[in-house]
């Protein structure tokens, strides 16, 4: 399995071998513990769940939850990934940090959106926007008409004004750019979800 959670620091940039210079973002990732194992004989299927240290004010029953990986664990943030097998590795209050993955590595990036607050139709979804002259009677950005009298109600989906942003969205494909052991930092070439500071969970594709 690899995965690994960490925070978003922001966009650098990097100069590979041949020359090139490639956009990169960032992230502070790991170390993770491993808090717990499930199997298709306890719990009905196979997954890890891993946790990331740092946090504070944990409460009691979140202690209790990691207390046989380590005692001292104060956790941020906990998920748990599905997996086909687990490997001797693979053990309650074991850790593992970036190293799991090497430059190149293709990876997914799951992170939640920046919030961009309640939002109009021409922002959220990139509708036109009528004649400001000749007879617009200032209807510029409004919506207009979202449907015939039939079947007299609004159908679920219909684009219209509303929140946006704050949502979780997963970037594929990306690759990673950069590696540093020593300081916990992963590089991936391009853009990933969410604002700085904010959670994203990386997995290998």
């Amino acid at each position: 399995m690899k995965a690994i959670l960490g925070t978003k620091i922001g966009m650098t940039q990097i100069l590979q071998e041949d020359g090139v210079l490639i956009p990169v973002t960032l992230v502070q990732a790991g170390p993770c513990t491993i808090t717990q194992v499930k199997t298709d004989e306890t719990d009905g299927y196979t997954a890890v769940q891993i946790a990331l240290g740092g946090g504070k004010n944990t409460s009691k029953p979140v202690k209790g939850h990691v207390a046989k990986a380590n005692k001292e664990l104060m956790p941020r943030i906990i998920r748990e990934f599905r997996v086909t097998d687990i490997s001797e590795e693979q053990t309650v209050g074991s850790s593992f940090d970036v190293s799991v993955f090497e430059v190149g590595d293709k990876v997914k990036v799951t992170g939640t959106s920046k919030g961009k607050g309640f939002a109009g139709t021409v922002k959220r979804h990139n509708f036109a926007t009528s004649a400001s002259t000749h007879g617009g009677n200032g209807m510029v950005r409004r919506p207009g008409s979202i449907g015939s009298m039939y079947p007299q109600k609004v159908f679920k989906g219909k684009r219209m004004a509303g929140q946006m942003g704050s949502e979780q969205v997963t970037v594929s494909g990306l690759r990673v750019a950069y590696v540093d052991v020593e300081n916990n930092l992963i590089g991936f070439k391009g853009a990933i979800p969410g604002p700085k500071k904010s959670f994203v969970t990386v997995v290998g594709a």
